[in-house]
């Protein structure tokens, strides 16, 4: 007799764990459903030892704590019996990639090794019920009449919700069609010949920046997703038959990412690499790269106020102590010049007191080169007072003034869930980076600042224009304690 779903045996299976981390957090419990050809349904769960505390909010979401765990065996004892159980199956779980590549770890960690097609049925939900808005499983819940005795949010009570969603899709939808849906997701990606499927095996359907490698691990592109497999696939298949994708395609060699809890720290990470790879493939980004950015700096000094002011340029390395009043930063110092010498021109100012032009050897006081075409108001022969000429360079440059950072000290945003915020850290228009404890944030703040970048500062002013909860760091102050 063919199975009730789909012609192939299945594993349904839900996990629960310490935090949403798969390198770091750990399993609790394991809960699945055998589902095989004939119809047969075989069950099994067991709670697992973390090796690490469960965090208050975890327990409480999921009712299992310290003390349950404390004398369930640890994931190296059922590890063989699971992997049995899961062998020559299809996979299946809600939010799938979350359970098997936690399961993926924690395999790996023994050195053992687990592939599986994978089925989520988040996925199947959507492709399924295209019209519904919500399809997590409190959800699926409400909207097919699901039934469990068991407790909400253990293993095996949803692990057989799962199960219930499947046979109600088919009564309600038809066999033909949840078949038809099902190959349609596990059907493998399209890759470039020379990648091998399990490059994309881990992929997680979570934040975070990608980065694709050529040969001899050249950078060729860097990317932000909200959610990585999906964004990282759709670079394959139609998007890659002509023109640029294509080129990216066949010299693709080596993925990697690097999972965030969001995306605002997606983004940020990205430009950070964008600077410092500086990827083939990415629209401007060696150009922009390779274009050292200045900035003209002008020192006030209150004790000399006729003295002529006159700009220096300077590279950026950092502007955590500033010096002076900054204008720009400028892509490379021909754009800096080029402004200063337009400003000079349609303001009248005088190229000798700019210091862009010297005097006349042995003569102190001798007309400019632009005070006979009438573009000097002759601030270099003394008709015009320095102290004047001061000022109007001031207001000339006042659109070109970098924003002072408008914070007293770095500052914290809070991103991913409450149990294990991450915190991106930002000062001086420059992101640091992100932390989760003390102790990284202390190592973060004295350590040298990352190189001020343009397109960074670019991006941080258009984040701080949005309405954001954000915590500025004062010395001593601690990280808020996570639940």
């Amino acid at each position: 007799m063919s199975h009730p779903i789909y012609p192939a045996p299945l594993v349904l299976l839900d996990l629960e764990t310490t935090g949403a981390k798969p390198a770091v957090d750990r399993i609790t419990e394991i809960g699945l459903l055998q589902l095989d050809t004939d119809g047969g349904i075989e069950r099994w769960s067991s709670l697992v030892n973390p090796e690490q505390p469960i965090p208050q909010f975890i327990q409480q979401l999921t009712g299992i704590d310290d003390a349950m765990v404390r004398d369930a065996p640890r994931f190296a004892a059922v590890a063989s019996d699971l992997l049995a159980k899961l062998q020559g199956r299809i996979f299946v779980a809600h939010n799938a990639r979350f359970d098997y590549t936690f399961l993926r770890n924690e395999f790996q960690r023994l050195g053992l090794l687990f592939r599986a097609k994978v089925l989520c049925t988040v996925q199947l939900s959507r492709k399924l019920y295209p019209d519904e808005f919500k399809h997590s499983l409190d959800a699926l819940i409400t909207r097919h009449g699901l039934q469990y005795n068991g407790e909400r949010h253990r293993a095996l009570t949803d692990a057989e919700l799962v199960q219930q969603f499947l046979s109600a899709a088919v009564a309600e939808l038809g066999a033909a069609r949840v078949q038809q849906a099902i190959d349609e997701l596990i059907r493998p990606p399209a890759l470039p010949s020379q990648l091998d499927e399990s490059q994309v095996d881990d992929l997680p359907d979570t934040a975070g920046v990608y980065l694709f490698y050529g040969a001899n691990d050249v950078p060729l592109y860097v990317g932000a997703a909200s959610n990585l497999r999906r964004r990282i696939l759709q670079h394959f298949g139609k998007k890659a038959t002509d023109g640029q994708a294509a080129q990216l395609a066949a010299a693709l060699q080596r993925i990697d990412w690097i999972e965030t809890s969001g995306e605002l720290g997606a983004s940020l990470r990205e430009q950070r690499l964008l600077r410092e790879l500086k990827p083939r493939f990415n629209p401007g980004a060696r150009q922009k790269a390779d274009q050292t950015q200045v900035v003209w700096s002008l020192t006030l000094n209150p004790a000399q106020p006729e003295a002529p002011l006159q700009p220096q340029l300077i590279t950026l390395g950092e502007l955590r102590s500033p010096h002076g009043e900054l204008f720009g930063p400028f892509r490379g110092a021909r754009e800096a010049q080029n402004i200063l010498n337009r400003i000079a021109k349609g303001q009248g100012l005088c190229r000798q007191l700019l210091g862009l032009e010297k005097a006349r050897k042995g003569n102190e006081v001798s007309p400019c080169s632009a005070l006979s075409t009438g573009d000097c108001r002759g601030g270099c022969v003394g008709r015009e007072p320095v102290s004047l000429h001061n000022a109007r360079l001031l207001a000339a440059l006042a659109k070109h003034k970098v924003t002072p950072w408008p914070y007293d000290g770095p500052i914290l945003l809070a991103e991913g869930p409450s149990w294990a915020p991450v915190w991106q850290v930002l000062d001086q228009w420059v992101y640091l980076g992100e932390v989760s404890s003390q102790d990284q944030l202390d190592e973060l703040l004295s350590a040298p600042y990352p190189a001020y970048d343009l397109d960074m500062a670019k991006q941080i002013r258009a984040l701080l224009r949005k309405p954001l909860a954000l915590t500025v760091y004062q010395p001593g102050m601690q990280l808020p304690q996570t639940e």
